[in-house]
């Protein structure tokens, strides 16, 4: 475990050797459990370096109170013949030293949480000592904490978009209200289960599974899949990326008999910097197309997991799929930036296959079979978009 500590720190400072560095990443990437343990790693390291740089502030101050009290002695003795005044400064200097008097400093809630289960300890245990309970406390128990706290990235500037479904709320309530007034004693009063977001998912595999972005999908009680022809079919989670913002879904229809062939193949490398992109979602009832570019490597600050792309995405485009001129899948589409016109992000499709690699590993028997021609290769884009559009649906989530 310290080992493993060690490598985090030395990861998080930039000072890992490339090929060290590379191979946690990707470690990272492939397994939610590691990538949830940095992110405690780092939520405690930074509450004890927000502690410690708090204690070395306090003994500054009262360093300089210590100073401040020398002066005013000194001071008391050239007033000495006027006692009111020197009564006056002394009182004035020892009020700076009262705690309302100091600096607010703000303490996280980690800290707080910490704070309470160290304050049984520290009469009996050094500073040496408290630094290892704290780290073992936060280690145990700040687990739980954080799986709890544990939302979609939700970053100044980043809009993940999800596209309210107005219409299908009041379609159900124009239906329930129908089936009351032909036979209000015969028919029960239905359940209105109101739609509240929606986005995009496409076919991951011929068998029933599907792709979309977590956080279209956050929170459903129950989810739709709708397709071009208006085919609907039942689904469920059965797998979230929250770091990566990806979830694969399941399609439980019994009815359901497959999607036939995919078109297209999921890309394991790097996109290059400069190539023609495209996509297709659902901003609206009806699919939409649109091209651009990939414009950088990197995602909404830095993120190495995105690319960035110069497409203008809307709510409800979460979810589809990126791909390049050749028909290969190199993304997921994720959310856009507020601020810049026309910069959106997707989720890189290697992480995608990543993901899909780990849990086929922890399966006895591999459920996901992903697609090893390309269809679409040599084609014109109409001819892809046709094919394409097949493979790409409506995600309506029910709360």
């Amino acid at each position: 475990m310290s080992d493993q500590y060690a490598q985090f720190e030395a990861y998080a400072r930039g000072e890992l050797a490339p090929p060290a560095r590379t191979a946690l990443a990707a470690a990272l990437a492939a397994n939610p459990a590691l990538a949830l343990e940095y992110a405690e790693f780092l939520e405690l390291t930074d509450t004890l370096r927000a502690a410690g740089q708090r204690r070395a502030t306090r003994r500054t101050l009262r360093g300089l109170h210590a100073a401040m009290r020398s002066e005013a002695a000194v001071a008391a003795a050239i007033t000495a013949p006027n006692p009111a005044a020197s009564e006056t400064l002394r009182r004035d200097v020892d009020a700076l030293a009262r705690p309302e008097a100091q600096p607010l400093l703000r303490i996280s809630g980690t800290e707080k949480r910490l704070r309470r289960l160290w304050s049984g300890y520290r009469a009996t245990v050094g500073v040496a000592a408290s630094v290892a309970v704290l780290a073992v406390f936060a280690t145990l128990l700040g687990l739980e904490w954080w799986r709890a706290a544990k939302t979609a990235p939700a970053l100044a500037g980043y809009q993940a978009m999800r596209r309210e479904i107005n219409t299908l709320k009041r379609n159900q309530k124009a239906l329930s209200r129908s089936i009351s007034q032909l036979d209000p004693a015969a028919a029960p009063a239905l359940p209105v289960n109101n739609g509240k977001f929606s986005g995009t998912g496409f076919a991951l595999t011929a068998d029933g599974y599907l792709v979309t972005s977590y956080h279209v999908i956050q929170g459903a009680d129950s989810l739709l899949i709708e397709g071009r022809d208006r085919q609907r079919f039942h689904a469920e989670t059965v797998y979230s990326d929250v770091a990566h913002d990806l979830a694969i879904l399941r399609i439980k229809d019994r009815h359901f008999a497959g999607f036939g062939r995919l078109p297209y193949t999921f890309k394991s490398g790097e996109a290059d910097l400069g190539e023609r992109v495209y996509t297709l979602g659902y901003p609206r009832e009806d699919v939409v197309y649109g091209e651009g570019a990939l414009s950088a490597r990197s995602g909404f600050e830095g993120d190495t997991a995105f690319y960035q792309v110069s497409i203008p995405v809307n709510p409800g485009n979460s979810g589809g799929p990126l791909l390049d001129e050749r028909g290969n899948l190199i993304g997921v589409v994720s959310g856009r930036q507020n601020d810049v016109q026309g910069a959106g992000f997707a989720t890189k499709s290697s992480y995608l296959v990543r993901l899909v690699d780990s849990l086929d590993s922890a399966q006895p028997v591999a459920p996901y079979h992903l697609p090893r021609a390309n269809q679409l290769a040599g084609t014109g884009r109409s001819q892809q978009l046709k094919k394409l559009q097949d493979y790409v649906f409506v995600v309506k989530v029910f709360e």
